[in-house]
C-alpha cells in the first residue's frame, strides 16, 4: 500500500481547490468540466479522484476549506474586550474577501448552486447564522456599553449590517467599475452613522 504524505497531499488537495476556483469563477459550476480542472492542475482524472470524489465535492470545498481560520477569528472578534472595536473587526473581516478578485464571483456562483444542492445551502446557511451571531451579540454589547443606539434591535440591525457588507461582492460581481477596497471606508461611515448612540 503505497504511503501518503499528508503535508503533500494537503498541498495538491490545494492546488486542485485554488484552479477550480478560478474556473468556476470564470465559467460557473455547471460550464467548468472535470477535464478543465485537471488541465488547469496538470493531472489525469485517475489522480484528480484520489483527491476529489467528483466535481461537486471540488466546488464544496472552494467554500469549506477555510471555515475554520474564519470561525475562530469570528469569536475572538466577538470576545472583544471593545465590542465596538470588535463590530468593526467582524465587518473587515466578513468584508476581506471581497477584495480577492476571484471571490465575488463565486459567491454569485454559490447562490444560484444553493437553490439545486440542499448540502451547499446548508454550509452557506450555517455561515450566514454564525456571522449574524457574532454581529447581533457584539452590537447587544455595545449598546448596553452606550458604544451604538439602545433602540435598534440587534437581530434586525445584524441582518442589515450583513446585507450592506453582502453587498460588496454582489456591486464586485456585477460591476466592472466597482472596487470594494476603495469602498470601505464608505461602509464604515455608513455603519457609524446608522449605529452611534443618539443624544439624549
Amino acid at each position: 500500500m503505497r504511503t501518503v504524505d499528508p503535508v503533500k497531499h494537503r498541498a495538491q488537495r490545494q492546488r486542485i481547490v485554488n484552479a477550480a476556483a478560478a474556473l468556476f469563477a470564470a465559467k460557473g459550476f455547471e460550464r467548468t468540466t472535470t477535464a478543465d480542472i485537471c488541465k488547469a492542475v496538470g493531472m489525469s482524472a485517475g489522480n484528480l479522484f484520489h483527491y476529489f470524489p467528483n466535481k461537486r465535492a471540488i466546488f464544496l470545498a472552494v467554500f469549506d476549506d477555510d471555515r475554520e481560520e474564519k470561525t475562530e477569528r469570528l469569536a475572538r472578534a466577538q470576545a472583544a474586550d471593545d465590542p465596538w472595536e470588535g463590530l468593526r473587526e467582524t465587518v473587515d473581516l466578513l468584508a476581506e474577501a471581497a477584495m480577492e478578485p476571484l471571490v465575488p464571483h463565486l459567491v454569485m456562483e454559490a447562490m444560484v448552486q444553493a437553490y439545486r444542492d440542499a448540502e451547499l445551502d446548508t454550509l452557506l446557511s450555517r455561515d450566514n447564522a454564525t456571522e449574524h451571531t457574532a454581529v447581533s451579540t457584539l452590537l447587544t454589547r455595545a449598546a448596553a456599553a452606550g458604544r451604538i443606539d439602545p433602540g435598534l434591535d440587534p437581530e434586525d440591525t445584524a441582518t442589515w449590517v450583513l446585507a450592506l457588507i453582502a453587498s460588496l461582492y454582489t456591486s464586485a460581481a456585477t460591476d466592472p467599475s466597482f472596487r470594494p477596497a476603495e469602498q470601505l471606508p464608505t461602509l464604515h461611515l455608513i455603519l457609524h452613522r446608522y449605529l452611534q448612540a443618539r443624544p439624549a
